[in-house]
């Protein structure tokens, strides 16, 4: 391809795949932006990001290009200036220890999050066995049949686990019963995910055993204040109901 007309269609079939994977045009932005009933894009954002959260500054003045040692360096100023004080927040905002052996021999070991083929430059796959190892190792500490970890955060896989309980019942009911000491975080991603598979979530305590028809129920130990409660009576009466 030596010829200007082959180099030109070189350069147009590039710019055609750069095209097609490059995101939505203006006339695809503009398409879904009537189908959601928005005129903007600002219009669109304003209407889905929180006002509390939602910055006002100019994001198309980029600051002045730097270099990335002195970017680094700045940024170790601004941690420099944080403080670590003790938190009371509770609500799952709590301090964690990671063993030595496992920052080392699972988090730090490149085995787990290094490419092993070509088509796959990722650490899903270390991820996942890592995960494996792990919760086979919770059930030989616990005894229990099985056991899961999960790469979600605990709120996505509250509503995850609600969606399966749904699917696994025979039950006609649409009725999800959720405790009132669980995390108010994961309450608001249940409650969306609830509200748009039709699911209708009912809070109580769980010393108050409810007597309607749930397909399923989530409750917290130890709940969202750090309280631990005796759970038997309420997983009895939920066993009962099948």
């Amino acid at each position: 391809m030596n010829s200007d007309s082959d180099r030109l269609h070189s350069l147009m079939q590039r710019d055609a795949f750069i095209h097609r994977h490059i995101g939505p045009n203006p006339q695809d932005i503009a398409s879904m932006l009537q189908l959601l009933g928005c005129g903007t894009l600002d219009e669109l954002i304003h209407s889905t990001v929180p006002e509390d959260i939602l910055s006002d500054s100019n994001a198309s003045v980029l600051p002045a290009a730097t270099a990335e040692f002195d970017a680094l360096a700045k940024l170790r100023r601004y941690e420099q200036a944080n403080h670590v004080f003790k938190s009371y927040i509770g609500m799952g905002y709590h301090d964690t220890h990671v063993p030595a052996v496992i920052a080392r021999n699972v988090l730090e070991n490149p085995g787990w999050y290094t490419a092993y083929t070509p088509y796959q430059a990722e650490i899903s796959q270390g991820r996942l066995e890592s995960l494996l190892n792990f919760q086979q190792m919770v059930m030989d500490l616990t005894g229990m049949e099985i056991a899961n970890a999960s790469l979600l955060d605990e709120a996505t896989a509250a509503a995850e686990a609600m969606a399966l309980a749904k699917r696994a019942s025979k039950k006609a009911t649409d009725k999800f019963f959720v405790a009132e000491s669980i995390h108010p975080q994961t309450l608001d991603v249940v409650r969306t995910r609830a509200k748009y598979f039709g699911f209708e979530i009912i809070q109580g305590s769980i010393d108050e055993s409810p007597d309607e028809d749930f397909f399923g129920a989530l409750i917290k130990y130890p709940d969202t204040s750090g309280g631990v409660q005796c759970i038997q009576n309420f997983v009895d009466k939920a066993h009962e109901q099948d």
